[in-house]
């Protein structure tokens, strides 16, 4: 089974839960722990550390977040089945099904330099127009796009970068 389809099962079953957001919050603090700590990654999801141990290093985490009993349970659900790993995943899911119910969803628009607010705005509209959504905006920098701008939304990606646009002209004239 993909990863993105486990994530998106556990995803919708905590979404049916009537505190499934505040689940969804508390997995993000989870999971942004993980990602701040690769000990801690290592820890949860090493197969060769007694699982009682890392039980109780998920006890510790829990407690230091006054977790719910349904994150608890998912949590225990996830380290008995040795799915330690896919809390990031789920968690982004959830992220993602939260926005969609919402009538919003991210887009991160990825720039050789820096755009100035009318850009960005101008920008956002035109996504929020395709979408059909509200756009909430995270932006980057990426100085090998040498021009334009690159903008992904959800799993859409619409690349008006000058190194795509040379790629392509490069493309045809060697045919």
């Amino acid at each position: 089974m993909a990863s993105g389809s486990l994530a998106r099962r556990y995803a919708k079953a905590v979404m049916g839960l009537p505190n499934g957001q505040a689940v969804a919050g508390e997995l993000r603090v989870l999971a942004k722990a993980m990602a701040d700590s690769a000990e801690l990654v290592t820890v949860l999801t090493n197969p060769a550390i007694r699982r009682g141990d890392r039980r109780k290093v998920i006890d510790a985490l829990l407690q230091r977040i006054d977790a719910q009993p349904n994150t608890k349970n998912l949590v225990y659900l996830l380290l008995d089945s040795e799915r330690m790993s896919s809390i990031t995943a789920i968690s982004r899911e959830l992220d993602a099904m939260i926005e969609a119910k919402g009538g919003r969803v991210s887009a991160t628009i990825t720039s050789a330099k820096p755009l100035d607010p009318a850009q960005i705005s101008s920008i956002t509209a035109a996504l929020e127009k395709l979408s059909g959504k509200k756009v909430d905006v995270t932006r980057k920098e990426d100085p090998a796009l040498l021009g334009g701008v690159v903008a992904k939304v959800g799993d859409v990606v619409y690349d008006g970068s000058l190194r795509t646009q040379l790629r392509t002209l490069r493309e045809e004239l060697t045919k």
